[in-house]
Order: structure tokens, then C-alpha cells, then sequence
């Protein structure tokens, strides 16, 4: 088996290719390195089923350059609010084009190829926990707008370049994901936690805190991606990848503190524009069709993603 992983250096793309070579994949990694690091990449450095290369999915491929492709997985966009809205175009590009120019390297290779979507498509949402069927509760003018609607706009054109070459494809919607390879600066809320009380600063909890979120461990995540990969023609998604517990973020911060020992305090901040203030995925089209659902518990998974930033810091 051949794949291509778009967005490889990110957090959840090595991860992806970690694992895709572990199972005897070959891989080719490509990432434009606008967030990604090839430091996540290190460790399969030298493994002569891997290749990587520094390019932009905006750009169109040459599908005679390529070789043959079984799976193409696309992860290829910046993830967190600070990046994202650095150049909002950009972000819009990455999902527009982006998608574009895979879906048709997908037909000319006839390839299966996944979306990671985005629970940011359910917007502020009016219901809980949130079901494939949600159609959601975005402000198309706001902020955020750039992400949501992008990758909104993804699926819609994995649907219509299904329905008109009849190729394979797979939309997983991920929720909020934590772990090793975060970018200590990203601006997601548990890597932000765990630096502020590494470091013995004050926590920042914009609001009261009262917003809700479920978290869920990369290697649970990456188990998913998998599933829905091998996963029968029949199931196109999209499909909701997450962890259904819910904690609030006042309850992260305190549990981060804790699990750092840190003496840090926790401060209020201004809750941010478009802020979502229940994020909680309804799994059971995962567990029916993939036979999936998350296994690491937040506080196993937040004691392995603590130690790999400590590491970072010596």
C-alpha cells in the first residue's frame, strides 16, 4: 500500500505517518511547513518506506510526477485560531484549492482518499452532543469564518467529485485532539495550560470557563482515521472522531495544574469572538460503522502530552 499525507508535519499528521509506517504503508509526506515542524518528522527519518516533501496542496500536481497512490489522507490546514487567522485567505485557499487539487490527483490515481473536517462545523451549537445530522451553527461572517466555512466547503466538493468520477472517499469531523507534537504556540487550549503552569504562570480561562469541551488522545484519533480509512465503500462520513466526555475549561485548568504539581493561579480573560460554548461529539455512527470509540482517559492522556513538553523545555 502507497499513501500520501498532506499536512504530515503537523501534530496529528505525524502521528498519522508514525503509524501508517508502523503497519508497513509506504508514505509520502508533504506539508508546506506554514505550521508544521519537521521535527515531528525526525524519528522516521532514514525509513526507506517514507519520503517527504516541502509543498503547498494549493498548488496543482502533476500526476505523472507522482506515483501510484492507494490512499491519500488530507490534514493539510492550519488547526488553531492564532494560525488560521493569521491569513485567512490563505486558510480559505488550503480548504478550497487544497481539497481540489487532491480530489483530482485522487481521480487521476484512483485513489481513496479521507478529509480531516472539523467539529468547528457545527459552529455555536444549539444542540448537544452534536450528531452527524447537525447542520450546524456557524457565523459565516465572523472570525472564524475562514475555518469553518472552509472546511465546509471541502466536504461539499468531496461529495460532488464522488457523485461525478465515483472515486472513494471518507470525511471524518475531528474534535478537539491533545497530545505529543503540539506546537507549543499554537494557541489550543491544553497546550496553552500545560506551558503557562511548566512555566509557573498564570492560566488563562477566557470567560467564567463554563464552556465545555471533550478531549481526545492522538493515538485514539489516529485509531479512527485508520478505521474510517478501511472502512467499506458504503461509508463516506462524514463520521464524528472525538472523545464524548466533557469537561469544562475551568476543570482543565485545575486538572493541569495538578498533574504539572505547578503553583500557578488561574486568571479570566475575555471570551474570544464566535467562541463555541458546548463542544461534545455524538459517536455513535463511529461505533456502529467503525467499531471505534476512544480509549485513553484525559488524565492518562494529559500525564504522556505534560512529560513530552517537560522534554521540550530541558
Amino acid at each position: 500500500m502507497k499513501a500520501l499525507v498532506a499536512g504530515a508535519a503537523g501534530f496529528i499528521g505525524s502521528h498519522l505517518c508514525d503509524r501508517l509506517i508502523g503497519e508497513g504503508v509506504e508514505v509520502l509526506a508533504i506539508d508546506n511547513l506554514y505550521t508544521g515542524r519537521k521535527t515531528n518528522l525526525r524519528g522516521l527519518e532514514g525509513n526507506r518506506g517514507f519520503r517527504f516533501e516541502e509543498r503547498d496542496i494549493t498548488r496543482p500536481f502533476d500526476p505523472e510526477s507522482v506515483d501510484n497512490l492507494d490512499l491519500i489522507f488530507n490534514l493539510a490546514c492550519p488547526a488553531s485560531p492564532p494560525f488560521y487567522q493569521r491569513d485567512p485567505i490563505f486558510t480559505l485557499d488550503t480548504n478550497y484549492l487544497g481539497m481540489k487539487n487532491l480530489l483530482e490527483l485522487a481521480v487521476a490515481k484512483r485513489a481513496r482518499i479521507l478529509q480531516a473536517s472539523t467539529s468547528e462545523v457545527y459552529g455555536d451549537a444549539c444542540v448537544s452532543p452534536q450528531p452527524e445530522s447537525y447542520w450546524g451553527n456557524v457565523n459565516c461572517f465572523g472570525l472564524r469564518s475562514c475555518y469553518d466555512e472552509g472546511k465546509r466547503v471541502a466536504e461539499a466538493l468531496m461529495l460532488e467529485y464522488s457523485r461525478k468520477y465515483g472515486i472513494g472517499i471518507k470525511i471524518v469531523r475531528i474534535f478537539n485532539t491533545y497530545g505529543p507534537h503540539m506546537d507549543p504556540n499554537d494557541g489550543r487550549v491544553v497546550s496553552n495550560f500545560i506551558v503557562q503552569a511548566l512555566r509557573g504562570e498564570s492560566l488563562t480561562v477566557f470567560g467564567e470557563g463554563s464552556q465545555t469541551r471533550s478531549f481526545c488522545y492522538v493515538d485514539d484519533l489516529v485509531r479512527g482515521l485508520l478505521a474510517m480509512m478501511e472502512s467499506g465503500e458504503e461509508v463516506t462520513g462524514p463520521v464524528n472522531l472525538g472523545n464524548p466526555g466533557e469537561f469544562t475549561v475551568l476543570e482543565l485548568a485545575e486538572m493541569v495544574i495538578r498533574q504539572t504539581e505547578s503553583k500557578s493561579t488561574i486568571v479570566h480573560g475575555a471570551l474570544p469572538s464566535d467562541d463555541p460554548k458546548q463542544r461534545r461529539p455524538d459517536i455513535s455512527m463511529a461505533k456502529m460503522l467503525l467499531g471505534w470509540e476512544p480509549e485513553v482517559a484525559l488524565a492518562e492522556g494529559l500525564e504522556k502530552t505534560i512529560e513530552y513538553f517537560r522534554g521540550l523545555r530541558r
